[in-house]
C-alpha cells in the first residue's frame, strides 16, 4: 500500500500505525485545564469584586457536557476545594456546589441521553447561573437588589461563554488524544 501511495497510512501527525496519546496527557489535560481555569480570574483581575465568572466551573461544565463519560462523579470534590483556596470563597462552598453540579448533570445524562448543543447550552446556562446565584449566597455578602444588578453581567457572561468554552474543550480533547509516541 505504501509503495502506492505513501501519505496512504499517515495522517497530519504523520505515521497513523504503531502510534498511541501519551497516557499523562490523556489522564492530566482535564483537571489540568479545570485548574487552570480556576488560577485565571485570580492571576488576571484583583478586584473588590469578580467581574469574571468562576472559568473553573465553566471549564468543568464543558468537559462534563463535551465528553460526559471523562470525569468521574467524584471530581466535583477535589476540583472544588482547588477553587475554594484559590477563589477567596468560604471552604466548602465549591466543593458542594461543584459536586452537586456533576449529580445534576449525571441526572440528566441518565434521563436525556441524546443531547444536541442547544440542549447541552441550556443546561449549561442554567447550571451556570444556579452557581452563580449558590455562590453569591454563600459568600456572606448581604444580598440586595443592587448588588444583584451589579453582579448580574458576570452571570450572563458565564451563559454566553459556554459555545466558546465547549469549542475550546472540544480541542484541548483533540490535543490530549493525539498519536503521539510509538508503542513497542
Amino acid at each position: 500500500m505504501e509503495r502506492i501511495d505513501p501519505r496512504a497510512r499517515s495522517d497530519i501527525y504523520g505515521r497513523r500505525i504503531n502510534r498511541a496519546p501519551y497516557a499523562w496527557r490523556v489522564r492530566s489535560i482535564p483537571y489540568l485545564t479545570i485548574m487552570f481555569g480556576s488560577l485565571l480570574p485570580v492571576l488576571l483581575i484583583a478586584d473588590l469584586m469578580p467581574l469574571f465568572p468562576s472559568l473553573g466551573f465553566l471549564l468543568l461544565l464543558g468537559w462534563r457536557m463535551v465528553r460526559p463519560g471523562l470525569l468521574p462523579l467524584w471530581a466535583g470534590a477535589p476540583l472544588g476545594a482547588f477553587d475554594d483556596l484559590v477563589s477567596g470563597q468560604p471552604f466548602g462552598s465549591a466543593i458542594l456546589l461543584w459536586s452537586l453540579a456533576m449529580i445534576v448533570i449525571e441526572l440528566i445524562e441518565t434521563r436525556f441521553p441524546w443531547r444536541g448543543f442547544w440542549q447541552d447550552w441550556f443546561t449549561a446556562g442554567v447550571i451556570a447561573v444556579g452557581y452563580w446565584l449558590a455562590a453569591l449566597l454563600v459568600s456572606g455578602a448581604s444580598v440586595t437588589p443592587e448588588l444583584l444588578i451589579v453582579a448580574l453581567p458576570q452571570a450572563l457572561l458565564s451563559v454566553m461563554l459556554y459555545p466558546i468554552i465547549a469549542r475550546m474543550v472540544a480541542g484541548l480533547d483533540r490535543f490530549r488524544l493525539a498519536r503521539a509516541r510509538k508503542i513497542d
